[in-house]
């Protein structure tokens, strides 16, 4: 729990200039991590939240995360079933590393697809939260830091150069303000449908010999 503590303070105090691309990396894994603890308290499998949770630390980074969680539980709200037993829908093992590391970033490169959105981000992370519950249950703690990991690296690889031309993560706070009625509904409505499409696609995409 340090290292996340840690993690929050190196990240909150990045969000006056333009941030690094370790930068953005370091605050999706912290993010990251403060998702998936906030899903297994949610799941009551008995994980305490960290002492220094982002969400309740203050700072920018911690609106961010609340403001992620919030986005997570309409999405989740929406289709409940989607983001639940995702180890199940892809038919993978959790006991594996290796395995679950490659369905994680397999699901990830097929929702980006056809390109990046705060919508498909939430989704994101709605996968993990939901792969992490899978793995706790099943008896692999571990595997939450591996999932973690695995945001990192498809962050690193994926989403810095998009991060960074929206100004970093603090650019998803927009997504709760604006007038329109309609556009919560669509944005969340459309990473829902996204989902259903990548979730059949990655079975296969597992099944490909290397």
């Amino acid at each position: 729990m340090e290292m996340l503590r840690r993690s929050s303070v190196f990240a909150s105090e990045v969000f006056d200039r333009s941030p690094t691309d370790k930068e953005l990396v370091s605050q999706a894994k912290a993010l990251c991590r403060e998702y998936i603890h906030s899903r297994l308290n949610r799941a009551g499998i008995g994980w305490s939240k960290p002492e220094h949770g982002l969400a309740a630390s203050g700072g920018t980074l911690g609106e961010i995360s609340s403001v992620l969680l919030w986005l997570g539980d309409e999405l989740e709200y929406l289709r409940p079933n989607v983001y639940r037993n995702v180890a199940r829908q892809l038919n993978i093992t959790v006991a594996s590393e290796s395995v679950v590391s490659d369905a994680f970033l397999a699901v990830a490169a097929d929702i980006f697809s056809t390109g990046v959105t705060w919508g498909k981000v939430v989704s994101l992370y709605a996968v993990a939260g939901a792969l992490a519950v899978d793995c706790v249950r099943h008896g692999h703690p571990a595997m939450v830091h591996t999932i973690v990991d695995c945001m990192g690296e498809f962050v690193r690889k994926s989403l810095t150069s998009w991060l960074k031309k929206r100004g970093g993560w603090v650019d998803v706070t927009k997504c709760v303000v604006s007038t329109d009625p309609n556009f919560c509904s669509h944005w969340l409505v459309s990473a829902v449908c996204a989902f259903g499409h990548y979730l059949k696609t990655v079975v296969l995409h597992l099944l490909r010999e290397k």
